[in-house]
């Protein structure tokens, strides 16, 4: 019989509600990563399938007494999961949920939540930038209560519980209405179904200067127009919120900014290829500034017309920009730090401004746990991840008010002058030179492939025949010398936690380098990751300084496709994404 949602009203704390056990057998492969658990819709829509991934969660969790925050990117099979969970965490003894509307929350929102209301954990639903639908890929992910993803001692856990699972607990209760905001009762919990925006843009108005962005938009409304492009991911709402309601913009600087189930059948990854509404827009319309956000909103890319930041530089030149930002001005900055792939442009800068910095593996939770000891402020990833400590996720729209923030002061000192994203640009290249930087993905490959281009780089690595070995682009005849080859680990400061196995990196002796990885965050098949960076001296002057990225690397990424064998061991002569 089918049961219909029941509003706060007809909900009665006085009603009782049993709790039942319902029988259940162990799934194989339900291992959470930082990025949480990623299927196929299909495969979570199995009988018991989803019931026990939650049921582990709350076995591994003290979930008795607990304030737990759900939400997710409102991807298919969203809203039935958000009621799995309910019934399930009542039953487990959750005190209270607190519950975007419509099932909606941001990571990055998410994140403020937890830690702004001490919430135990969150239960986010989300399979960040992947494309969603009835036959595309879901996730479940468990933050802790510092608002970060769990670690890997909470995620093996939750692991271990899923393979020794023999029954889960329900609450037999009607769904709740998750349309209205309101307090409600469930069962022996609370439920508060919230706003999904209102706190964070309190959170960003509380970080950045708003009279001051407002201020330069409302006086260059002709010469300076901004676009930004949710994807149909779940920032729409946030986007409208901010950029529309707040700072004053017309509904025009807003596109594809309903969330959608199925991403409107696009792939929710703010780069140059999924982005192209973005950049199609940009370059046909002559916008000035241009961003984007992917699915669950923790990623950012930020394009005006003729003019590309990558990830790299972007949070390197928030980070040189930081003292025109309040929060940083009020608080000083602690620390920078960047992912290993990421290029080393922000280390230049922490050098320069005598700054504590870190290299660490591609992992959000590798910088919670610097900014939880007070050590690190500002941070990113070459994967369109920028963020700092007022959360302990990536945050795509703080990123892109960072940047409006920025572009806005610097016009203030340059007030008979527009200043763009290249003049932005050149300036801190004229500093700090450039590191000329792109990343070649090879999606869904066969991972026998793959794992014989990692045992190729593993036997370079322990027999050194690599080694001070010379290669030469064909194109450019430009040579390049081997000067090491090493697998990084890290040891974190402040867990003395080691990680191993986190990327194959090649140096040349010019200063170049080369990384290699293999990437678990798809539903299926592997991902290659290749990675190059070429650093070009300030001295080099304006005109090699801006030459563009992929004739910059032209010649090192021939050699590091070359000396990896790596079409051979894939067996694909293009990559998937090229940013």
């Amino acid at each position: 019989m089918e049961v219909n949602a029941i509003s706060s009203s007809q909900l009665s704390s006085t009603m009782t509600f049993p709790v039942k056990e319902i029988p259940s057998k162990p799934f194989d492969g339900q291992k959470p990563g930082t990025s949480g658990l990623r299927k196929r819709v299909k495969v979570f829509q199995q009988e018991n399938y989803t019931e026990n991934f939650v049921q582990a969660i709350f076995d591994s969790i003290d979930a008795d007494g607990s304030t737990i925050v759900v939400g997710g990117d409102g991807r298919y099979f969203s809203p039935e999961t958000v009621q799995t969970i309910l019934k399930i965490g009542s039953a487990n003894g959750v005190s209270k949920f607190i519950v975007g509307k419509d099932s909606i929350l941001s990571t990055p929102a998410a994140s403020n939540i937890i830690r702004k209301y001490k919430a135990t954990g969150g239960i986010l639903l989300t399979a960040s930038h992947n494309p969603g639908g009835p036959d595309n890929d879901f996730g479940i992910k468990y933050n802790v209560s510092n608002g970060g993803p769990a670690p890997e001692g909470v995620t093996n856990k939750i692991y271990e519980k899923t393979r020794t699972i023999t029954s889960y607990k329900v609450i037999e209760a009607p769904p709740v209405d998750l349309s209205s905001i309101g307090e409600f009762t469930y069962g022996p919990s609370k439920v508060s179904v919230i706003d999904s925006v209102a706190d964070y843009l309190t959170l960003l108005e509380s970080i950045f200067d708003f009279p001051l962005i407002k201020s330069f938009l409302d006086s260059h409304k002709s010469d300076f127009r901004v676009l930004f492009d949710g994807l149909n991911g779940v920032t729409g709402p946030y986007a409208k919120a901010i950029l529309v309601s707040t700072l004053g913009l017309p509904e025009s600087s807003i596109q594809n900014c309903v969330p959608l189930p199925d991403f409107g059948g696009g792939h929710p990854d703010p780069n140059l290829t999924y982005a192209h509404t973005l950049v199609d827009a940009v370059e046909k319309d002559n916008i000035q500034f241009g961003a984007a956000s992917d699915g669950d909103g923790d990623r950012n890319m930020i394009y005006g017309k003729g003019a590309f930041v990558t990830p790299s530089d972007s949070v390197a030149i928030i980070a040189h920009w930081a003292e025109v930002i309040p929060y940083f001005k009020k608080g000083g900055v602690k620390g920078l730090a960047r992912s290993m792939p990421t290029s080393k442009a922000i280390d230049l800068v922490a050098k320069k401004k005598g700054l504590e910095y870190f290299e660490v593996p591609t992992g959000w939770k590798f910088f919670g746990n610097l900014m939880d000891a007070g050590r690190l402020s500002i941070c990113g990833e070459e994967s369109f991840g920028t963020g700092s400590d007022h959360i302990r996720e990536k945050d795509g729209l703080w990123a892109v008010i960072a940047w409006l923030n920025i572009i806005a002061a610097a016009n203030k000192k340059s007030p008979n002058n527009l200043i763009g994203i290249n003049d932005i640009l050149n300036e801190f290249y004229a500093i700090y030179g450039r590191s000329f930087f792109s990343r070649y993905d090879y999606e869904e490959v066969s991972s026998e492939g793959a794992n014989a281009l990692v045992k190729h780089l593993n036997d370079a690595l322990h027999s050194g025949s690599l080694n001070n070995t010379v290669h030469v682009s064909t194109s450019t005849n430009t040579k390049f010398t081997v000067s090491g080859l090493y697998n990084f680990e890290y040891k974190d400061p402040i867990d003395n936690s080691v990680s191993k196995n986190q990327g194959q990196v090649i140096t040349f002796s010019d200063g170049s380098r080369v990384v290699f990885r293999l990437s678990g965050t798809g539903s299926q098949g592997a991902t290659v990751r290749l990675y190059v960076e070429r650093y070009v001296a300030p001295q080099a002057g304006p005109s090699e300084l801006g030459r563009p990225a992929a004739e910059g690397l032209k010649s090192l990424i021939e050699v590091a496709l070359e000396l990896s064998k790596l079409k051979e061991f894939l067996g694909r002569d293009e990559p998937t994404v090229i940013t």
